[in-house]
Protein backbone atom coordinates (compact mmCIF):
# COMPACT_ATOMS: atom_id res chain seq x y z
CA UNK A 1 0.00 0.00 0.00
CA UNK A 2 3.28 2.70 1.09
CA UNK A 3 4.09 1.69 -2.61
CA UNK A 4 1.09 2.48 -4.27
CA UNK A 5 1.26 5.98 -2.30
CA UNK A 6 4.46 6.54 -3.63
CA UNK A 7 3.69 5.92 -6.78
CA UNK A 8 0.62 8.54 -6.77
CA UNK A 9 2.46 10.83 -5.25
CA UNK A 10 5.47 10.97 -8.22
CA UNK A 11 3.02 10.58 -10.86
CA UNK A 12 0.68 13.57 -9.56
CA UNK A 13 4.16 16.00 -8.95
CA UNK A 14 5.45 15.25 -12.48
CA UNK A 15 2.44 15.70 -14.11
CA UNK A 16 1.50 18.96 -12.10
CA UNK A 17 5.78 19.94 -13.11
CA UNK A 18 4.41 19.12 -16.92
CA UNK A 19 1.58 21.26 -17.00
CA UNK A 20 3.79 24.39 -15.12
CA UNK A 21 6.13 23.84 -17.82
CA UNK A 22 3.44 24.07 -20.68
CA UNK A 23 2.43 27.19 -18.75
CA UNK A 24 5.54 28.53 -18.99
CA UNK A 25 6.57 27.69 -22.45
CA UNK A 26 3.06 29.58 -23.69
CA UNK A 27 3.83 32.46 -21.74
CA UNK A 28 7.26 32.55 -23.44
CA UNK A 29 5.81 31.83 -26.82
CA UNK A 30 3.53 35.02 -26.03
CA UNK A 31 5.86 37.35 -25.19
CA UNK A 32 8.22 36.51 -27.88
CA UNK A 33 5.08 37.41 -30.16
CA UNK A 34 4.82 40.33 -28.65
CA UNK A 35 8.74 41.41 -29.15
CA UNK A 36 8.38 40.75 -32.33
CA UNK A 37 5.35 42.77 -33.25
CA UNK A 38 6.88 45.47 -31.19
CA UNK A 39 10.09 45.24 -33.62
CA UNK A 40 8.11 45.23 -36.83
CA UNK A 41 6.24 48.73 -35.60
CA UNK A 42 10.74 49.55 -34.35
CA UNK A 43 8.98 49.71 -31.16
CA UNK A 44 12.22 48.80 -29.64
CA UNK A 45 11.95 49.51 -26.07
CA UNK A 46 8.72 48.04 -26.14
CA UNK A 47 9.81 44.76 -27.63
CA UNK A 48 12.95 44.36 -24.89
CA UNK A 49 10.06 44.96 -22.33
CA UNK A 50 7.73 42.25 -23.63
CA UNK A 51 10.49 39.58 -22.69
CA UNK A 52 12.62 41.07 -20.07
CA UNK A 53 9.83 40.71 -17.68
CA UNK A 54 10.87 36.16 -17.86
CA UNK A 55 14.75 37.20 -18.10
CA UNK A 56 16.78 34.11 -16.92
CA UNK A 57 20.13 34.09 -16.77
CA UNK A 58 20.37 30.82 -18.29
CA UNK A 59 18.43 31.14 -21.37
CA UNK A 60 20.36 31.08 -24.63
CA UNK A 61 16.92 32.47 -26.42
CA UNK A 62 15.65 35.55 -24.10
CA UNK A 63 20.02 36.60 -24.33
CA UNK A 64 20.50 36.51 -27.94
CA UNK A 65 17.25 37.95 -28.16
CA UNK A 66 17.93 40.96 -26.09
CA UNK A 67 21.19 41.28 -28.19
CA UNK A 68 19.17 42.02 -31.47
CA UNK A 69 17.01 44.44 -29.39
CA UNK A 70 19.50 46.62 -27.64
CA UNK A 71 21.80 46.86 -30.70
CA UNK A 72 18.23 48.09 -32.69
CA UNK A 73 17.99 50.15 -29.87
CA UNK A 74 21.45 51.61 -30.32
CA UNK A 75 22.36 50.64 -26.97
CA UNK A 76 25.26 48.60 -27.60
CA UNK A 77 26.69 48.34 -24.06
CA UNK A 78 23.48 46.46 -23.24
CA UNK A 79 23.77 44.46 -26.98
CA UNK A 80 27.55 42.93 -26.56
CA UNK A 81 26.69 42.13 -22.60
CA UNK A 82 23.50 39.78 -23.82
CA UNK A 83 25.39 38.67 -26.71
CA UNK A 84 28.28 37.89 -24.62
CA UNK A 85 26.24 35.84 -22.43
CA UNK A 86 24.43 33.83 -25.28
CA UNK A 87 27.99 32.87 -26.69
CA UNK A 88 29.15 31.43 -22.74
CA UNK A 89 26.06 29.60 -22.85
CA UNK A 90 26.38 27.87 -26.45
CA UNK A 91 30.29 28.44 -26.91
CA UNK A 92 29.72 25.82 -30.00
CA UNK A 93 26.85 28.44 -31.41
CA UNK A 94 28.49 31.01 -34.47
CA UNK A 95 25.06 32.84 -34.48
CA UNK A 96 25.74 34.66 -31.33
CA UNK A 97 29.23 35.25 -32.26
CA UNK A 98 28.00 37.02 -35.35
CA UNK A 99 25.91 38.79 -33.72
CA UNK A 100 28.19 39.81 -30.76
CA UNK A 101 30.06 41.36 -33.35
CA UNK A 102 27.45 44.11 -34.69
CA UNK A 103 27.53 46.26 -31.26
CA UNK A 104 31.52 45.90 -31.24
CA UNK A 105 31.80 47.21 -34.41
CA UNK A 106 29.51 49.88 -33.21
CA UNK A 107 32.25 50.15 -30.71
CA UNK A 108 35.35 50.54 -33.01
CA UNK A 109 36.62 47.20 -30.87
CA UNK A 110 38.11 45.93 -33.73
CA UNK A 111 40.54 43.22 -31.86
CA UNK A 112 37.25 41.41 -30.18
CA UNK A 113 36.05 41.64 -33.85
CA UNK A 114 38.51 39.62 -35.36
CA UNK A 115 38.58 37.03 -32.31
CA UNK A 116 34.90 36.51 -33.18
CA UNK A 117 35.80 35.96 -37.07
CA UNK A 118 38.58 33.65 -35.76
CA UNK A 119 36.38 31.90 -32.87
CA UNK A 120 33.66 31.19 -36.30
CA UNK A 121 36.33 29.81 -38.46
CA UNK A 122 37.33 27.09 -35.85
CA UNK A 123 33.88 25.69 -35.52
CA UNK A 124 33.18 26.40 -38.81
CA UNK A 125 36.22 26.91 -41.75
CA UNK A 126 34.82 27.33 -44.87
CA UNK A 127 32.05 29.82 -43.30
CA UNK A 128 32.38 32.52 -45.91
CA UNK A 129 31.41 35.87 -44.26
CA UNK A 130 33.49 34.89 -41.43
CA UNK A 131 36.93 34.66 -43.77
CA UNK A 132 36.11 37.37 -45.48
CA UNK A 133 35.57 39.91 -42.89
CA UNK A 134 38.54 38.23 -41.23
CA UNK A 135 40.42 38.92 -44.34
CA UNK A 136 39.40 42.62 -44.49
CA UNK A 137 40.48 43.63 -40.93
CA UNK A 138 44.16 41.80 -41.66
CA UNK A 139 44.34 43.91 -44.98
CA UNK A 140 43.11 46.94 -42.70
CA UNK A 141 46.05 46.18 -40.82
CA UNK A 142 48.24 46.05 -43.77
CA UNK A 143 49.09 41.89 -43.02
CA UNK A 144 48.14 41.38 -46.84
CA UNK A 145 49.91 37.96 -46.48
CA UNK A 146 47.75 37.13 -43.74
CA UNK A 147 44.71 38.85 -45.24
CA UNK A 148 45.55 36.12 -48.43
CA UNK A 149 44.96 33.21 -46.73
CA UNK A 150 41.67 34.00 -45.93
CA UNK A 151 40.70 35.59 -48.98
CA UNK A 152 41.62 32.42 -50.86
CA UNK A 153 38.72 30.52 -48.86
CA UNK A 154 36.14 32.80 -50.39
CA UNK A 155 37.86 33.25 -53.76
CA UNK A 156 37.46 28.75 -53.38
CA UNK A 157 34.60 28.61 -52.43
CA UNK A 158 32.70 31.66 -54.53
CA UNK A 159 35.04 31.25 -57.72
CA UNK A 160 32.77 33.93 -59.27
CA UNK A 161 32.09 36.31 -55.96
CA UNK A 162 33.33 39.70 -57.05
CA UNK A 163 34.42 41.18 -53.43
CA UNK A 164 36.73 38.22 -52.96
CA UNK A 165 38.93 38.17 -56.57
CA UNK A 166 38.85 41.86 -55.92
CA UNK A 167 40.21 41.73 -52.32
CA UNK A 168 42.73 39.14 -53.06
CA UNK A 169 43.87 40.64 -55.82
CA UNK A 170 44.58 43.84 -53.86
CA UNK A 171 45.90 41.63 -51.11
CA UNK A 172 48.41 39.72 -53.76
CA UNK A 173 49.70 43.24 -55.09
CA UNK A 174 50.44 44.85 -51.84
CA UNK A 175 52.12 41.74 -50.75
CA UNK A 176 54.08 42.34 -54.02
CA UNK A 177 53.15 39.42 -55.78
CA UNK A 178 52.19 41.15 -59.17
CA UNK A 179 51.75 38.09 -61.51
CA UNK A 180 49.28 36.66 -59.08
CA UNK A 181 47.15 39.82 -58.71
CA UNK A 182 46.98 40.33 -62.35
CA UNK A 183 45.19 36.98 -62.42
CA UNK A 184 42.73 38.06 -60.04
CA UNK A 185 41.98 41.59 -61.00
CA UNK A 186 41.29 40.28 -64.87
CA UNK A 187 39.10 37.36 -62.83
CA UNK A 188 37.02 40.78 -61.04
CA UNK A 189 36.79 42.48 -64.30
CA UNK A 190 34.96 39.49 -65.99
CA UNK A 191 32.87 39.48 -62.74
CA UNK A 192 32.13 43.48 -62.96
CA UNK A 193 33.26 45.16 -66.35
CA UNK A 194 35.08 48.58 -66.11
CA UNK A 195 35.44 48.85 -62.17
CA UNK A 196 37.41 51.10 -61.52
CA UNK A 197 39.09 49.61 -58.45
CA UNK A 198 40.26 46.51 -60.43
CA UNK A 199 41.40 48.55 -63.38
CA UNK A 200 43.37 50.93 -61.09
CA UNK A 201 45.09 47.51 -59.74
CA UNK A 202 44.69 45.86 -62.87
CA UNK A 203 47.27 48.59 -64.47
CA UNK A 204 49.17 48.81 -61.33
CA UNK A 205 50.21 44.90 -62.33
CA UNK A 206 52.36 45.94 -65.49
Amino acid sequence: MEILKRITFITLFVLGAVKVNAQTVAVLQKAFHNSYTDEASKNYAGAINDISAYYTEGSYEINIRLGWLNYLNKNYNASQAYYLKAINLRPNAIEAKFGYVQPLSFLQSWDKVLEQYLDIIKIAPQNTQANYWAGIIYYNHKQHETAIKYFKVVVGLYPFDYDGNHMLAWSYLLSGKKAEAKTFFEKALIIKPGDESSTDGLNRCK
